[in-house]
């Protein structure tokens, strides 16, 4: 076995093991498993993948041989990653996560290739299971979670569409779930299938009256069908005449 041209002496592997696969899973950092490192342009600083930074020269992992992004280490002869594109300069040791480059979206992306489809007007990779099945918006996916604030294009955590169009982290989508949050953060609309809750209300509204005193009309608005109407002023909320929702707010005093 010839000797590699780093300093240091590194323990002679297990004749199970070839070299291309030598040091497979330990080296990395918490995104990706791989092996290598980049050094970034603007600073020349080294960073173990594109979310540390920015794309750049590599650096193998296992010999620390600096050089232009390839597949198989020039020096040394390892793969510096299991999975490698050659468009993203993208690296990593963990294949199981289904990696693969979408020419639309311009970058790579994980679950597995025949799992998703490009939306063109959503301007991203969605599952397979909203294929025709979702309501599009404009370049739906290059904004911020509207929770967290991520921008969610290049983001490695899930996402959602909801009801509405409007995308957001499914992490973020059951956090709010779980505290009851049930209107989108950005339009207002409910993402939820509100019914039972309405009909609840129904109940409780129809067994507790308001005084006489409070007995007028207000004026509201439904964030759902964005219709107008006049309803009987009640503490516990106001209903849609038009689609029944109480997803309301009042846009007028009530008159005198």
């Amino acid at each position: 076995m010839a000797e590699f041209s780093s300093a240091s002496t590194l323990p002679t592997p297990p004749e199970s093991q070839t070299r291309l696969h030598f040091g497979k899973l330990q080296h990395g950092c918490e995104h990706y498993k791989r092996r290598c490192k980049i050094r970034a342009p603007c600073c020349n600083q080294i960073f173990s993948c594109r979310h540390c930074h920015n794309d750049a020269m590599v650096i193998c992992s296992i010999c620390d041989t600096e050089q232009e992004a390839a597949k198989v280490c020039a020096n040394c002869g390892v793969n510096m990653g299991e999975y490698y594109c050659e468009i993203c300069k993208f690296y990593d040791d963990i294949t199981e996560k289904g990696q693969f480059h979408c020419d639309e979206c311009g970058i790579c992306r994980v679950g597995g290739r025949d799992n998703f489809f490009h939306c063109p007007t959503c301007g991203s990779c969605y599952s397979v299971s909203l294929q025709g099945n979702h309501p599009c918006v404009e370049n739906s996916m290059k904004s911020f979670c509207p929770v967290c604030y991520e921008y969610l294009f290049d983001s490695i955590k899930g996402t959602t569409i909801m009801t509405c169009g409007h995308t957001m982290h499914m992490d973020c989508f059951d956090e709010m779930a779980e505290q009851n949050q049930y209107r989108c953060p950005i339009c207002s609309k409910t993402i939820f299938d509100m019914s039972r809750n309405w009909e609840h209300l129904d109940q409780e509204i129809e067994a507790v009256p308001m005084p006489e005193e409070y007995n007028f009309e207000v004026s509201i608005l439904c964030n759902d069908c964005n219709n107008t109407s006049r309803v009987s002023f009640h503490l516990f909320g106001h209903k849609c005449r038009n689609c029944s929702s109480y997803n309301t707010r009042r846009i007028s005093a009530p008159e005198s």
